[in-house]
């Protein structure tokens, strides 16, 4: 899939783990898990603008494409 999702790259950064985004966000933990392995198929932007948020960071901190070629 040419998007990659850097979730536990900024997670990292902030020294923040799942469970703490999981209760800032507000979401379930196997939602964030399913984000953060690039398992998701979508996600919404109300929810990518709290991520961005609570990590201090923008989109494309994120959210990356790839070329698959």
């Amino acid at each position: 899939m040419p998007i990659i999702v850097n979730l536990d790259v900024m997670m990292a950064k902030r020294k923040m783990s799942l469970n703490e985004l999981s209760d800032k966000v507000g979401l379930t933990l196997s939602n964030l898990s399913i984000l953060k392995t690039g398992k998701a198929k979508a996600i919404r932007f109300s929810t990518l603008e709290t991520i961005c948020n609570v990590l201090d960071c923008q989109p494309g901190d994120i959210l990356e494409y790839v070329d698959d070629e």
